[in-house]
């Protein structure tokens, strides 16, 4: 296993990370700034960021500073109301990668959605098996525009507290299983990403890492999992400061082949989005060499 504790040349932030300190929205160029400042190497940035900014200047903010990419934040919420639904979904999904490629990602993460309208409240329907199937076939066919540009598709299996609204593919197991389905062949352009977050707790998360390889192993997310809980959405914790067994888990994916950033993504309304941008960053960079 690398070893981490003098250097964090392999960490990369999820801007969300850094996104609301103190209530105030930064702006992206500010994010990136602030990671130059202290050595980081590399963000996934969020694509409502990217729009605000403007994704050519963020590009080229990027490039001058050596900045590189370990993601992007996000496509995928493939189900749909309606046929028309649909494919707007596919669409954003391409203006999704078209962004992904242009700012140099290696991947495009697709958080795949779930029952229509349950993130408002008000799902349209309570079929969660339309919306796997929704999902697999939307999948399928970005595929085909996302080999066209060399753009590879990580899915990100979520928690399945969110199995209702955000997410229907809730094990890495699921997420796998399509992986060989829509890409046997093991191209590289079908993989995962793997949050700590959501798949800590899966007595199949060894074995399902080992089955997806290098070669399925697009992304790596960490946080840590507080008890209790105070919030579904917005209450990870820094890592060390919850109970996932950090070090167990890089091993695992390691073992596997992996060999790219742990991409530090926190949501945290009532903790770290309170304090100093700064402050959350050097925190970060202290913890991905003590405890990640």
């Amino acid at each position: 296993m690398r070893d981490f504790s003098t250097g964090h040349e392999w960490l990369s932030i999820n801007t969300a990370t850094v996104r609301k300190q103190l209530g105030v929205e930064a702006p992206l160029a500010r994010i990136i700034d602030q990671c130059a400042e202290r050595g980081i190497r590399a963000i996934s940035p969020w694509r409502d960021q990217v729009a605000a900014a403007g994704i050519e200047p963020i590009g080229r903010q990027l490039k001058a500073l050596g900045i590189g990419l370990s993601g992007y934040c996000r496509g995928g919420f493939f189900p749909a109301a309606d046929r028309a639904g649909l494919q707007l979904a596919l669409e954003d999904n391409r203006r999704a990668i078209d962004e992904a490629r242009l700012l140099g990602a290696p991947c495009l993460v697709l958080v795949v959605g779930s029952l229509p309208g349950a993130l408002e409240g008000h799902p349209v329907h309570k079929d969660i098996g339309r919306v796997r199937g929704e999902v697999r076939d939307g999948i399928a066919a970005t595929l085909e525009y996302a080999r066209q540009v060399g753009m590879p598709l990580a899915i990100e299996p979520l928690h399945p507290m969110q199995a209702a609204d955000r997410a229907c593919i809730n094990t890495l197991e699921q997420a796998l299983d399509l992986c060989e389905e829509l890409d046997p062949g093991r191209t590289g352009m079908l993989g995962v990403a793997v949050d700590v977050y959501h798949v800590w707790w899966d007595p199949k998360l060894r074995q399902q890492i080992a089955r997806a390889g290098a070669a399925r192993l697009l992304a790596y997310h960490v946080c840590d999992w507080l008890t209790p809980t105070r919030d579904l959405l917005s209450d990870r914790g820094m890592m060390g400061d919850g109970v996932i067994e950090l070090r167990r888990i890089r091993g695992w994916v390691e073992d596997a082949g992996y060999r790219g950033f742990s991409e530090v993504e926190i949501f945290s309304d009532r903790d770290w989005w309170q304090r100093d941008g700064g402050e959350t960053l050097d925190t970060c960079i202290e913890r991905h060499r003590s405890v990640v």
